[in-house]
């Protein structure tokens, strides 16, 4: 999900062509795996991400599982241009410009004569869901609104196994306790504003009560009960949950 500022994301999927698509605050993206991606931020302020996902089966357990095309720790420069030659149908010397241009890794600089493919508006279909903009889910005056993530507004989050959703509190409202009851566990980042979270678990005993703010992100195991209460300035979360359901 992005939290601020817009940019551009390029995104091959599994078998499929690539999809260029511009992309602003509250967009959301389920990516399942398999898919080679860019983000590219072309404005002067910040582009913030917010990854959240599986990473039980990752190459490390616990660790997103990232395979770099090019850079200094790109999948090509481990084989040699002979072989890389051969696979793209290029002479060696073109090889060696597209594997060894790149000399940073992860998020690099662009020099500015760099011109990235621009987007297209039919691109977003079906591959990016607006929470911000989105139909409300939930809408209680004084007290908040809910937008939810699934299947039916985003049906790629069926492959991924996740679904999400966007919370804002107004000012000293509250989130009743609540669990998820096919035993989803929650991963839970502030968004903005603060307040107060209890967990309970199964057997009634209180697991966390902690104050939360902005950039701060807790877990909420399955079967546990969560509740928040927002301090008077609000407060938004966005929650990533272990059901595309």
């Amino acid at each position: 999900v992005f939290i601020a500022g817009n940019g551009v994301a390029g995104i091959v999927l599994p078998e499929k062509d690539e999809k260029v698509i511009g992309i602003r605050k509250g967009d959301a993206i389920a990516l399942p795996f398999g898919a080679v991606t860019w983000w590219y931020n072309k404005e002067d302020a910040e582009l913030i991400v917010l990854f959240l996902g599986d990473t039980s089966k990752g190459h490390k357990a616990g660790s997103f599982t990232d395979f770099y095309l090019t850079g200094t720790n790109g999948i090509f420069t481990g084989f040699s241009s002979e072989f890389v030659s051969r696979a793209w149908d290029v002479d060696e010397s073109t090889v060696k410009a597209l594997v060894g241009s790149q000399s940073g890794k992860g998020i690099v600089k662009l020099d500015g004569s760099i011109k990235l493919p621009d987007p297209k508006k039919e691109d977003r279909e079906r591959l990016v869901y607006n929470c911000e903009e989105a139909p409300l889910d939930v809408d209680i005056k004084n007290g908040g609104r809910v937008v939810v993530l699934n299947t039916k507004n985003l049906p790629l989050v069926a492959e991924i196994g996740l679904g999400a959703d966007l919370v804002k509190l107004d000012g000293g409202a509250m989130c009743s306790p609540g669990f998820s009851c096919d035993s989803a566990l929650q991963v839970t980042y502030i968004v903005s504003g603060s307040g107060r979270v209890q967990v309970v678990g199964v057997d009634g005993k209180r697991v966390l009560e902690t104050t939360v703010k902005a950039g701060q992100l807790f877990i909420v195991p399955r079967f546990f009960v969560v509740s928040k209460i927002c301090d008077p300035d609000g407060m938004s979360w966005f929650s990533i949950i272990t059901t595309p359901k």
